[in-house]
């Protein structure tokens, strides 16, 4: 497609959520909103347990449910590629599985209090039962995909994993050293955060087609939308409109380094350099010190400079997605690229 499509379809999306304001995830929703409450019933039923104290820990997931976007990406790309089935529902279980099970997994590692507006599986009972429950959803998704043998599912999901826990480890290492380049994040973010996206849209595609070149187109989409969106989670720490659902700074307190601060720092001076890394080595730090970073990164303009990577990546899912055929899906699929990327949380 032309630069010059791209524009003209981009300007029309700007055009029309400035007139009537951007599309709301119950909107984007509305197409598979049948199936996705299938997919619930089907999801409360793997998540039952004949072991009543592992069954109250997990009805808890079922009353927390948060937006459910990674089995909606499940929904769509399968509709824009077939004819959803019951292989569909078993695809965005297991993701569902998975992401729920990295979530509890992450809030360990982070020593996170809360979660959504609610305390965490960590601090309700402890570190050791939270490990063991993501353990045991990662395992419940494995299995279905194994009883039902989908095997090629069960391929595309072992390899997010991977790259899950291999980004994991190499934020942990880089953070320690607060020595993060672009390069460096780029790296983490497409093994923690696009790797679980493009899953959601190579087993969408996946289950209702076997041609290996529209799983990799799909699983390319979903790796640009995951990228376009943690560049928007990490400009969310920088806003305080009381309404991202985070706490602004909260990534400079735990000293992870986003892109914003990447190009502020590349940007400053020796010295100023020093002495911002000086207080990002700080264990305890105050809103006054969270506040100089912030400035910092705004006087650089790392936030100008994020959100132009952002739009980078989310014109090249909708390239990708202007090699469809014009459908409802297809222009749903769009303003899902374009929610993940101008949301307030």
């Amino acid at each position: 497609m032309s630069g010059n499509n791209l524009f003209r379809i981009l300007s029309y999306f700007w055009y029309h959520y400035r007139r009537t304001g951007m599309a709301s995830l119950s909107d984007i929703k509305k197409p598979v909103a049948a199936e996705m409450r299938e997919f619930e019933s089907y999801f409360r039923r793997t998540l039952h347990s004949d072991i009543p104290f592992f069954h109250v820990i997990l009805s808890n997931f079922i009353r927390r449910k948060g937006k459910q976007m990674r089995p909606l990406l499940v929904f769509l790309t399968a509709r824009l590629n077939g004819t959803i089935n019951e292989t569909t529902y078993i695809a965005a279980t297991f993701i569902e599985l998975l992401h729920t099970a990295t979530l509890v997994h992450d809030d360990v590692v982070d020593d996170a209090s809360e979660r959504r507006g609610l305390p965490t599986i960590n601090v309700l009972y402890n570190s050791k039962i939270a490990v063991l429950i993501g353990d045991y959803l990662l395992a419940q998704g494995l299995l279905i995909s194994v009883e039902k043998q989908k095997f090629n599912m069960l391929g595309i999901v072992s390899d997010a994993v991977r790259e899950i826990v291999k980004g994991e480890l190499v934020q942990l290492q880089k953070t320690r050293k607060l020595d993060i380049s672009e390069e460096d994040y780029f790296r983490i973010i497409r093994m923690k955060t696009a790797a679980l996206i493009s899953a959601c849209t190579a087993c969408g595609a996946s289950s209702v087609t076997e041609d290996t070149e529209v799983i990799a187109r799909m699983k390319e989409l979903g790796e640009n939308i995951g990228v376009a969106f943690q560049i928007k989670d990490d400009l969310l720490d920088y806003k305080s409109d009381g309404l991202t659902g985070k706490r602004e700074g909260n990534d400079i307190k735990e000293k992870k380094i986003t892109l914003p601060l990447i190009h502020a720092l590349r940007e400053a001076g020796p010295l100023e350099r020093r002495r911002i890394l000086r207080l990002l080595r700080r264990k305890k730090k105050g809103s006054r010190e969270i506040r100089e970073v912030i400035e910092f990164v705004k006087k650089h303009r790392g936030l100008e400079y994020a959100e132009t990577k952002m739009q980078e990546y989310s014109d090249r899912a909708i390239r990708i997605l202007e090699t469809y055929p014009d459908s409802e899906t297809k222009s749903v699929l769009i303003e899902f690229v374009m929610f993940s990327t101008l949301r307030r949380k």
